[in-house]
């Protein structure tokens, strides 16, 4: 850490004063002398949790054109939040969205807390979310720190203590520059500074108004910080997955449980997820048992590789064809559908990865 600390105000002046020149135009932030809607910050903070700018521009628009109020989106089904979400990931903060948008417009009227104490007891809301809350849409004093602003600040002050270990020293030092006004133009300027300028790889130090206070920079090591443990490696997972087809064509689908991964989302049903390889056919007995009347030849899709936060998973599709199917597939288990009706369904993306290898592998069959 460096010996001479930056003064809040100058540090915080020279941040704002490049903010008002450079600051990005993004679809949830207000424009200058414009005063930010609760609502927009809250959809975007949480969409913005682990998913990048690019990817939630889109995804926001949409969700303000479904549902302009935070009372619209508490009056939707739970199921028409989670298929406009379908490709965002982590899905259970649209579970908390809904649940957090019916908890603000029943319990708060419509209009969220502007104290941070209070955004607490919201579902979905923790301590860094509610902290950009108070500070960007009400202007509270709070210190903000995601990605970007971590590693603005980790570089500033040369910290030396490996993520995730350093979170507590970094908060705390950017706590000491948090100004007592503008605090919500000053957050969202350490992030575009960190997104703009202060990049994880050739950060553009020229630039930065900030350098000359900069520890990492007066030493020349600034792409070293901020430190990161070592990682560990991902263990993969491995399932069959059955692409269950009857006659007219109508594919077999079914709700996951709402907690746990991929909570609520509609699933193509599966093996167990395990370390340990399982046959198709050995899959195939497991599930159907001797109900299924299905077809003795077994046609494989390409196996389907994802990624989730702390493993891999590849799982190998398995098409089946039948006439009659399990009786407990037609007990309200789940639905049937057509392959064009799927858009209209919360479909998590590792299962279009697997309609895509299915459909590519039945477009040339032979």
């Amino acid at each position: 850490m460096i010996n001479t600390l930056p003064d809040r105000k100058p540090f915080s002046d020279l941040i704002l004063a490049w903010y008002d020149r450079h600051a990005r135009t993004l679809p949830w932030r207000s424009p200058p002398g414009v005063t930010p809607d609760p609502y927009h910050v809250w959809l975007s903070e949480i969409m913005l949790q682990q998913t990048t700018v690019a990817t939630v521009g889109p995804y926001f628009q949409k969700f303000l054109k479904n549902w302009p109020r935070v009372q619209d989106m508490a009056a939707a089904p739970l199921d028409d939040i989670l298929t406009n979400w379908a490709g965002l990931g982590y899905y259970a903060r649209a579970r908390n969205l809904h649940k957090c948008a019916i908890e603000v417009s029943v319990r708060h009227d419509g209009r969220f807390p502007d104290d941070h104490a209070t955004l607490l007891t919201l579902p979905g809301i923790g301590p860094y979310t509610a902290a950009a809350i108070a500070a960007i849409a009400f202007d509270r004093p709070e210190t903000v720190v995601d990605g970007n602003i971590e590693r603005v600040i980790s570089r500033l002050f040369r910290i030396a203590t490996a993520l995730p270990a350093a979170k507590k020293e970094i908060t705390r030092e950017a706590g000491f520059l948090t100004p007592t006004r503008r605090a919500g133009d000053y957050a969202q300027a350490l992030m575009d500074l960190g997104a703009m300028i202060c990049t994880p790889r050739n950060p553009a130090c020229c630039l930065c108004p900030v350098r000359d206070l900069c520890a990492a920079y007066r030493a020349g090591d600034m792409e070293a910080y901020p430190v990161k443990a070592p990682r560990k490696e991902k263990p993969t997972r491995q399932a069959v997955v059955f692409w269950m087809q009857r006659e007219d064509g109508r594919v077999f689908l079914r709700r996951r449980a709402e907690t746990g991964l991929l909570g609520g989302m509609m699933e193509f049903p599966s093996s167990d997820w395990q370390e340990a390889a399982i046959s198709p056919e050995a899959a195939v007995r497991g599930f159907l048992g001797n109900e299924g009347n299905i077809s003795p030849v077994l046609r494989l899709a390409a196996p389907v590789r994802h990624t989730f936060t702390h493993f891999h998973l590849l799982l190998q599709p398995i098409i089946l064809h039948g006439g009659r199917w399990p009786q407990t597939l037609s007990d309200g288990e789940g639905v049937w559908l057509h392959p064009g009706e799927f858009a209209d369904y919360a479909l998590p993306t590792l299962m279009r990865k697997v309609a895509r290898a299915v459909l590519e592998r039945e477009a040339g069959a032979p």
